[in-house]
């Protein structure tokens, strides 16, 4: 069974670890805060390894997707290895069955971003089930200290790092309105609707609006990732609690169930972090989408006269009264 990493802390796996500066330093800089902030957090190396990682994964699925010779025929167009098919099945899912529906032609120009989101996100989220900070104990290298760890943990159940992503949606979301709609449609928004004359009722409420949207996409993956975390670690704490008791048979009774929950709360878990990816992806577009130029098509009717060719025509028909179609 894996530990902990923090000793007997459920929430060992979702805490972040300062490396260089703040409270407690793992190697120095004890006090050197930037804003406030740690120089250098576990939390922080680790969203850089899944930018690495998102990277990589990324440029070996662009190679197989990529159209190959005309010598392949219809076969070029294929993706030509598992993690391209992989990708191009949830791309093309994600771009004709979710963004486009909601942006419409502006599609392309934020594809890029929402695609880059979702994979971030659904990258950090598997990468904390993987047990980063329990390998550090495992293989010998924390050198007799519980709290080592230099990459590792789930950086999504981290506030900081939801609130980051959602900063980064609320900027390009207004910065989207302002260019879609000029501010002077950007700034009328706030009305929601309602006549100039409730605006004093009206603005604030929507100021308020435009500031819980970004809010309710940091808490919404926080929670999520915070409750997977802190609910995997409990279960296994159960384990290693039963462990240290002197009845192996209670032992056993006690960390094989907590073991298998675990697990099964782990795939569980998994679909999670697929869901909270798409959620935080749909909800960006979304807001995008409200914020967008909605083209109506403005139809002139023209006024004919009646053309009555092919109609039914009533024709008087001795011993019958019903129309004959001409």
């Amino acid at each position: 069974m894996f530990l902990l990493a923090a000793g007997l802390d459920p929430m060992a796996h979702a805490k972040d670890v300062n490396l260089i500066g703040g409270d407690k330093p793992m190697f120095f800089g004890e006090g050197w805060t930037l804003f406030g902030s740690p120089l250098l957090t576990m939390h922080m190396l680790t969203m850089v390894l899944v930018a690495f990682l998102v990277i990589w994964f990324l440029k070996q699925a662009a190679k197989g997707i990529q159209t190959g010779p005309e010598s392949e025929g219809d076969e070029r167009y294929i993706a030509r290895n598992r993690i391209g098919q992989f990708v191009e099945v949830i791309v093309l899912f994600l771009r004709d069955k979710t963004i486009r529906p909601l942006l419409g032609e502006d599609t392309e120009k934020y594809l890029p971003y929402l695609l880059t989101l979702f994979f971030f996100i659904l990258f950090a989220n598997v990468l904390g089930l993987v047990p980063l900070l329990d390998l550090w104990h495992l293989i010998g290298l924390s050198w007799g200290d519980p709290k080592f760890a230099i990459v590792g943990g789930t950086i999504t159940a981290n506030l900081a790092t939801t609130a980051g992503l959602a900063v980064i949606a609320f900027i390009i979301i207004q910065a989207h309105g302002i260019k879609a709609l000029g501010f002077g449609g950007w700034a009328h928004h706030f009305l929601g609707g309602a006549p100039v004359w409730l605006a004093p009722i009206m603005l604030p409420v929507e100021l308020v609006g435009m500031i819980i949207k970004p809010a309710a996409l940091a808490i919404r993956l926080f929670a999520n990732m915070l409750a997977g975390a802190t609910l995997i670690g409990t279960l296994m704490l159960f384990g290693m609690m039963a462990a240290e008791g002197a009845n192996l048979l209670v032992a056993f009774g006690v960390t094989i169930p907590s073991i298998a929950f675990a697990l099964f709360v782990m795939v569980l878990k998994l679909f999670v972090s697929l869901l909270q990816a798409f959620i935080f992806l749909f909800l960006v577009s979304v807001f995008l989408s409200q914020l967008s130029h909605h083209h109506e098509d403005d139809h002139e009717h023209e006024h004919h006269e009646p053309d009555h060719t092919g109609d039914l025509a009533a024709e008087s028909v001795p011993g019958k009264s019903e129309a004959i179609p001409v």
